[in-house]
């Protein structure tokens, strides 16, 4: 097996995902190599049940692979225990999903900082951490406002706030646009680019959208649960 070198936020090597369904064996991932490095913007596409958000789960230690393994920032991902895999997640990884997770009887802020408040911070540091990552995502004016009064927009901004506030070395995004309107997906995609030219937080999207594909670094396309580029 080829070394991985350590400038890589995420390699993979030989990955391979396969579901049991009563006797009948489907594979989903087959032997996937895949090197992604400090700031990179990736965008992966492919058809609906290809595989895209498995594969997203397995970057992120948040499912068990069939075969070959994941590293983050050179540890390998499944030889961890459960509680070292979430240690992980929280130094290392931010998520945002097609629907925003947050949780509704919290307030911005609150939502924003919990990630930090998970890791031990004491909340007189986490919500000044939190406040200036919503500022960043120009949400300083919503702090108080719980996801209820937020728009669709908005609420996503919150949730990539919250993927990066303890920043990260990379974002898993599985649709992150998939429910905005055209408008806001773009600007939703602005602010991912802003952020990972500020911070060199590298960015990891499923996407169906072909034009936020085609404005990332990379594209790659999973077809017959092989990773192949564009």
């Amino acid at each position: 097996m080829n070394e991985m070198k350590m400038e890589n936020v995420i390699s993979c090597r030989d990955l391979s995902k396969t579901y049991k369904l009563g006797k009948l064996e489907v594979p989903v991932l087959r032997n996937i190599n895949l090197d992604v490095r400090h700031g990179e913007r990736i965008a992966i596409v492919g058809a609906s049940g290809s595989g895209k958000s498995t594969l997203l789960h397995l970057l992120g230690g948040l499912d068990e692979t069939s075969g070959g393994e994941v590293r983050i920032l050179g540890q390998e991902v499944h030889r961890m225990n459960e509680t070292q895999r979430g240690e992980m997640r929280n130094r290392s990884l931010g998520f945002v999903y097609q629907f925003h997770h947050l949780l509704p009887e919290f307030t911005t802020l609150e939502n924003v900082a919990m990630p930090l408040l998970i890791r031990g911070m004491k909340r007189l540091e986490a919500e000044p951490r939190a406040a200036a990552m919503l500022e960043q995502v120009g949400l300083a004016q919503r702090l108080q406002h719980h996801p209820s009064e937020l728009s669709g927009g908005e609420r996503q901004r919150a949730a990539v706030a919250r993927a990066l506030v303890t920043e990260p070395a990379c974002v898993l995004a599985d649709e992150p646009t998939g429910n905005l309107d055209r408008s806001s997906a773009h600007a939703l995609f602005e602010l991912m680019q802003k952020l990972n030219e500020k911070f060199n937080t590298c960015f990891i999207v499923v996407t169906h959208d072909l034009e936020l594909a085609r404005k990332m670094q990379r594209k790659l396309q999973l077809v017959d649960g092989i990773l192949q580029p564009v």
